[in-house]
């Protein structure tokens, strides 16, 4: 860390950032999926935040790094809240000895667990956040991809096809594993095989965030507000219905399957899935017919990457604990994804 703050002191990019001085701090700070960020603090008292990429830059962590920074250039001039980008570098011999980003350090706080304060204690509060949420997607899903210059983020051709054969093949490679086979989910192929065939058209292309839910967003702490959008390392191109059905997915309701409790408490209050997908078509102009596809789609992709985790938990290559609550909720995540197929 010292090493890096010298490196940033003597950086000529950092005349053109916000702030003056030197850079006196930097400390580590919670967030981010896959990479390591960093509190910024000049002589004047501005605060920014470093984004490094994962410390293995062999893997997939220097992926997820070059899409994050790809789809934050792409955003900039674009209604999406999303932390600003003073500064990026993908090149490894960069003035910090290695790509990194320079971002905007946003006011406001990614609820977990329980919401404090006023969104604790107003059940306004926290129905006017869920829509707040709903209408990040919106403007995201609003933003023409090739306007900004976002086709790095991926292959939209043939998107919605290839979606249900990824998951299903990553699915398939736990079976490897006997001790997974044992627990593995009966509904895996039922419902790759009912995607297949209710394939809908391909919708408008779009930005696709890609793990859109409350745990990657911030709220204002002063209103019910969207404060930002982060954490955009799987960020594609594809069709962005994916994202409200993501966000759909950890919504809770009268008539769920049971066995799930809601991401956030209170929950009391909170808009019903019907109200969100409407607020969402009138906000965009989006033919929502074929959401329901959408949302059989989020919960199978989401219980493959759930499942990565209980597989390797049986290998003995994480903590157990860890992965068996990964796991029941991706057999939630079947039975919700079987109730909605029974919908025909």
């Amino acid at each position: 860390m010292t090493d890096t703050l010298a490196l940033l002191n003597t950086w000529p990019g950092l005349a053109d950032l916000p702030g003056d001085g030197p850079v006196t701090e930097l400390s580590p700070l919670a967030g981010g999926a896959q990479n390591i960020l960093s509190l910024v603090r000049r002589a004047d008292g501005t605060e920014l935040v470093l984004r490094l990429p994962g410390r293995h830059l062999e893997d997939r962590a220097a992926d997820a790094f070059r899409r994050e920074s790809g789809a934050l250039a792409a955003l900039a001039d674009t209604d999406v809240p999303h932390p600003r980008q003073y500064a990026f570098s993908l090149d490894q011999d960069s003035p910090l000895g290695g790509p990194f980003s320079i971002l905007e350090k946003i006011d406001g706080f990614t609820p977990q667990g329980r919401f404090p304060g006023r969104y604790a204690e107003d059940a306004d509060w926290r129905r006017h956040a869920a829509f707040a949420l709903v209408d990040g997607a919106a403007k995201l899903a609003s933003v023409d991809p090739y306007a900004v210059g976002a086709d790095q983020l991926g292959r939209p051709d043939g998107w919605v096809e290839r979606q249900p054969a990824r998951y299903l093949k990553m699915l398939h490679s736990y079976r490897h594993s006997a001790a997974y086979r044992e627990t593995e989910s009966p509904h895996v192929d039922a419902v790759a095989e009912w995607l297949t065939g209710h394939t809908p058209k391909q919708g408008r292309t779009g930005i696709v965030h890609g793990d859109l839910q409350f745990a990657n967003v911030m709220l204002s702490h002063d209103a019910p507000r969207l404060a930002a959008i982060v954490d955009w390392e799987m960020a594609s191109l594809g069709d962005p219905l994916l994202d409200l059905a993501w966000i759909l997915t950890a919504w809770r309701e009268e008539g769920d399957p049971p066995g799930a409790e809601p991401y956030l408490t209170p929950w009391d209050g909170m808009p019903l899935r019907a109200e969100l997908l409407a607020y969402y078509a009138e906000s965009t102009g989006r033919d929502t017919s074929a959401f329901r596809w959408f949302e059989v789609l989020a919960c199978f992709r989401l219980a493959a990457l759930l499942e990565g985790s209980w597989y390797a938990a049986v290998e003995g290559q994480r903590d157990r604990a860890t992965g068996e609550a990964m796991h029941s909720y991706a057999e939630w995540l079947w039975a919700k994804a079987r109730l909605e197929m029974a919908r025909d």
